[in-house]
């Protein structure tokens, strides 16, 4: 039951990354490349496209582009990834890593204190309200800012309302 809400929450956000009449067109060239029709694109669907292009790709070529999807490559996860590389999202170890440069201890946490200096003084300085607006929705407990948990608020959303 949670994998079910789990999924439709990832669907909704992916949903609105797109106008319904692109969404079609995806889902058109989503069935063009499954092949054996059993909803994911696997080797097989891949290895079937690259062939009618005239293209035979090597085993490391089809593993090295299915593994851009963190999982079985569904219709779901084809529009996540297309939305990463259309609207310049970066993928979750770009952004873990992006935290793990203020966190030599590699801990997946920070203080709070930290993140708002950084925040404040480093790149694009946010304003007091922005930093409470995110605060709302951050992972933060003991004065401490999980940026694991964030990174992945950010990308899947929030995990407790979809395990409830």
């Amino acid at each position: 039951m949670a994998e079910d809400r789990k999924a439709q929450r990832a669907t909704t956000n992916v949903l609105g990354m797109f106008p319904q009449s692109q969404i079609q067109e995806f889902k058109e060239a989503f069935s063009m490349m499954d092949a054996d029709r059993d909803g994911f694109i696997g080797e097989a669907d891949l290895k079937e496209i690259h062939m009618n292009l005239g293209r035979q790709p090597s085993q490391d070529e089809i593993k090295k582009m299915l593994s851009e999807s963190p999982g079985q490559l569904n219709f779901t996860a084809f529009l996540t990834l297309f939305g990463e590389k259309m609207h310049g999202t970066d993928p979750e170890t770009t952004l873990r890593q992006a935290f793990e440069q203020f966190d030599p201890e590699r801990k997946g946490k920070l203080s709070e204190e930290y993140i708002k200096d950084l925040l404040q003084n480093m790149g694009d300085n946010f304003q007091e309200d922005e930093i409470r607006q995110v605060w709302k929705e951050a992972p933060i407990k003991g004065g401490m800012f999980d940026y694991d948990a964030f990174v992945t608020l950010i990308k899947r959303g929030n995990q407790d309302e979809l395990a409830a």
